[in-house]
């Protein structure tokens, strides 16, 4: 009876060890996820998606995630080529496109991009005056993207985009801008009434000029004017007669006196 118990204990043991050991065989790997397999010390490749088999305590996995990262670059002080001090920081875009290099080349792809893109940020801001960095960010964030991503290369890492975020900038170089945009908007604003009164004055001389080749015009505009003066109510207006409607009876009556 102990014998036939003894031995049913033994076939359970045994089950029970089968069973963790195809459990641990088995791995059900998502879609954004590879598998990472190592043989003994010695790389296998990648695995995955789907159900992936390895060799229990022989097989060494490291799974790896190939959505895109965001990776908030920290705050940066550099002094621009023409010596003016700025805090910049950035955003970089990156995903892992080779999973066995990723493990194998690098020892934490996150940090060591991380590190790379803050010193590219601090050498490509260096590099540039302060107007292209404000004026030329998309030239700016194509180099730092150029950068990254080549040296990133050989980890298995595609760096997508690099963007700047915020540019901080000295008080003193704050008001100096705005005094600057101040004079440049009284410069546009006194270049655009020269130029009206250039296009008044020419309207005027033409008008002049055509009403010097027609005398009726002249009466004619004489007349309107008054109409818009006698339009007001509240105003009494006295003006000469104009002497062309009284040249006919100056005439008769200078014949009359002959």
């Amino acid at each position: 009876m102990i014998t036939e118990i003894f031995g049913v204990g033994m076939w359970i043991i045994l089950f029970l060890f089968i069973v963790s050991i195809v459990g641990s065989a088995i791995r059900i790997v998502p879609e954004f996820h590879r598998l990472v397999v190592f043989r003994l010390g010695r790389l296998v490749g990648s695995k995955g998606p789907g159900i992936v088999f390895v060799i229990p305590w022989i097989d060494r996995v490291l799974r790896v995630d190939l959505r895109v990262v965001t990776l908030d670059v920290p705050v940066q002080e550099v002094i621009t080529r023409d010596n003016v001090p700025v805090k910049v920081n950035a955003v970089v875009y990156f995903r892992v496109l080779d999973p066995s290099r990723s493990m194998v080349e690098v020892e934490d792809y996150i940090t060591a991009t991380s590190l790379l893109s803050q010193t590219t940020l601090r050498s490509v801001i260096g590099r540039a005056e302060l107007d292209e960095v404000l004026s030329a960010r998309e030239k700016i964030n194509m180099e730092l993207q150029q950068i990254i991503d080549e040296r990133t290369d050989p980890w298995g890492i595609k760096v997508s985009a690099v963007e700047l975020k915020e540019l901080e900038l000295p008080e003193g170089m704050k008001r100096a801008m705005a005094r600057q945009a101040e004079a440049e908007r009284d410069r546009r604003a006194k270049i655009i009434s020269a130029e009206g009164e250039l296009q008044a004055a020419e309207k005027l001389t033409q008008a002049a000029e055509t009403m010097a080749r027609s005398p009726i015009t002249l009466q004619l505009r004489y007349m309107q004017t008054l109409k818009e003066i006698a339009g007001d109510k509240n105003s009494t207006t006295i003006f000469p007669l104009p002497l062309d409607l009284l040249k006919p009876f100056i005439e008769k009556f200078a014949k009359s006196a002959e």
